[in-house]
């Protein structure tokens, strides 16, 4: 059976790990078919499949895009696309644009509350300057002794309703999917148990996402409990869509999921790679 890892990060994002130390991680983890998937950028690629080729992983070319849909943040898995593409280049430039200004505006909220300096301090963790995120911030607060881990920033801080939340407008679902199948790939709804949706808002929202071209979503990912594996198989089925798997690992000793460990797909589900020559 494949071992396949569909959904991670590197400094070309918000992860800790070059693309090809990822690529290391992954294989030590037996990872056979890998995809590097940074936020709304691909700049890693390269390295990363030249990465995975010389330990003999079966690369495929991934990107993890944010789009606003109803006033809910949802990230969307592009995978086993063409990345020279002009219009997916220039729809994930686009939805780049504007995370300095967000910022800054989340370090000033931070700032009310009695934690000075976090946007220099968030800056220390950034690979990409285009793409400062709430997880840079997080790695300042953890360091400085703001929370005692990850987990306790996003509990206390940087989450809706919390200080240093700061909403932005992503791309449009349609846009989104669209970018992925111009450039030849499969659309795939990353962790759906994030999302706080309602059963309702879930299936109007799926529904959207198949009219407009999508086909998968993940199952089995770092970012469910092990009962949303079962939950989301069956939401899976019932939408007719592929299953996909991935850790979302970002870091040693911070990600939930090491690359590589988790458990098969459920039984009846068509998975995302049924029809790749891997």
């Amino acid at each position: 059976m494949l071992n396949v890892d569909l959904h991670c990060h590197s400094t070309v994002s918000d992860g800790a790990l070059a693309p090809a130390a990822v690529a290391a991680r992954a294989k030590a983890g037996g990872v056979d078919v890998w995809a590097l998937t940074d936020h709304d950028e691909i700049g890693g690629i390269s390295e990363a499949r030249d990465a995975a080729r010389g330990l003999g992983m079966h690369y495929v070319t991934g990107v993890e895009i944010s789009v606003t849909w109803a006033a809910h943040t949802i990230h969307i898995v592009g995978l086993n696309f063409d990345e020279k593409n002009e219009d997916l280049a220039g729809g994930l430039h686009q939805t780049r644009s504007g995370r300095e200004r967000r910022a800054h505006e989340m370090a000033a909220q931070l700032a009310e509350v009695g934690v000075p300096d976090a946007f220099e301090g968030a800056l220390r963790y950034v690979g990409n300057p285009d793409l400062i995120s709430r997880t840079h911030f997080a790695r300042f607060m953890v360091e400085t002794g703001v929370c005692k881990d990850i987990q306790d920033v996003f509990s206390n801080y940087l989450t809706e309703g919390k200080p240093g939340y700061v909403p932005h407008r992503w791309a449009k679902l349609q846009d989104a999917v669209k970018w992925i199948r111009g450039a030849g790939g499969i659309a795939v709804v990353a962790h759906p148990g994030r999302y706080n949706l309602s059963d309702l808002e879930q299936d109007v929202f799926l529904a959207e996402f198949k009219r407009a071209g999508g086909t998968g979503v993940e199952v089995v990912t770092g970012s469910h409990t092990p009962e949303e594996f079962d939950i989301y198989a069956r939401v899976a089925r019932r939408h007719g869509l592929l299953a996909s798997r991935g850790s979302d690992f970002h870091a040693p000793g911070e990600s939930q999921t090491e690359l590589g460990s988790l458990p098969p797909l459920p039984p009846n589900l068509m998975p995302v790679w049924h029809d790749w020559r891997v």
